[in-house]
């Protein structure tokens, strides 16, 4: 009696145009490039296979936002849609404070906060 082995999958290769436009697809979706690498690897499309990185792809086409921001700036408008409603919620004052510090911190370390000149 033969052992049969369940068939494996092969995975297609993909040229490097073709994962060049596949990530720009998922950037006009809205992504990150963080979450563009993940939505690749479910794709079983590996990003290290490739010589561009994906956030450069991006720096090229005008598309790339920094993922720290974002994730931050989000955070914060939650916040702040929140404490609109509750107003009595002084957790989510000293919270929002906080995150918005952290937004403006972090803009500056990027070199993305204008100074004000005196």
């Amino acid at each position: 009696m033969e052992t049969e082995k369940p068939t494996e999958k092969k995975e297609k290769k993909i040229s490097e145009k073709e994962f060049e436009k596949r990530v720009l697809e998922l950037a006009k979706e809205g992504l990150t490039s963080e979450k563009i690498g993940e939505a690749l690897r479910k794709e079983k499309i590996h990003p290290k296979e490739f010589k561009k990185k994906i956030s450069k792809i991006l720096k090229e086409n005008d598309l790339y936002e920094n993922p720290d921001i974002k994730n931050i700036s989000k955070k914060l408008e939650a916040i702040k849609v929140h404490y609109e409603k509750n107003k009595q919620d002084k957790r989510a004052k000293r919270e929002k404070d906080r995150i918005f510090s952290q937004l403006r911190k972090i803009k500056k370390h990027f070199g993305l906060l204008e100074e004000k000149k005196k």
